[in-house]
């Protein structure tokens, strides 16, 4: 079944949850282990307020907090490796490698080129099922690309990651407040 399939299928099993007045607003699928599904599902209430609630693939309800804390780090993970691959302007930088090439031709250019599409593969459309494979893929692409276009500077990808710890734990801290059954 595609992902956008899944979602959906999800949506309607996560609508079984909402109070009257409360809308599905949003759902990030994650994998924090091989064969482990969790939905991480957003609820917005009539005034506005969110709230959360995983599910599993089969449909139960997450109410381990180390088991949804996984989930929240590995998709929050996930999404700050997206938005920091590339430089976090990948398309536009693919196109200035292309500009430089035809202008300069400098020696390594086409590698650098090449590293660029394969990242941008590695990255996809979404939706994505944020997981450690995801993460560990999008990671070995934008490195790759980091090398070809300086093999002596440090990584900004890594960086990012590194300063983002703070962000995810908060949006742990934030979903669990804001979690619609008690957990464990």
């Amino acid at each position: 079944m595609a992902l956008v399939d899944e979602l959906e299928r999800v949506g309607a099993l996560a609508a079984a949850h909402a109070g009257a007045g409360d809308a599905v607003s949003g759902i990030i699928a994650a994998e924090p282990t091989v064969g482990h599904r969790v939905y991480l599902c957003s609820f917005d209430d009539a005034d506005g307020r969110r709230s959360w609630l995983a599910i599993r693939d089969d449909g139960t309800a997450v109410t381990s907090r180390v088991e949804l804390r996984e989930a929240v780090s590995i998709a929050a993970l996930c999404e700050v490796a997206v938005d920091a691959a590339g430089g976090g302007e990948l398309d536009v930088l693919i196109t200035r490698l292309g500009q430089i090439r035809e202008q300069e031709a400098p020696p390594g250019i086409e590698d650098a080129e090449e590293a660029a599409r394969f990242l941008r593969n590695a990255l996809g459309d979404p939706p994505q099922l944020a997981s450690p494979a995801r993460l560990d893929a999008i990671g070995a692409a934008t490195r790759r690309l980091e090398r070809e276009l300086d093999s002596t500077a440090s990584s900004p990808f890594v960086a990012a990651l590194q300063s983002s710890q703070d962000a995810v734990a908060e949006l742990v801290r934030e979903i669990e407040a804001g979690y619609r059954l008690d957990l464990t």
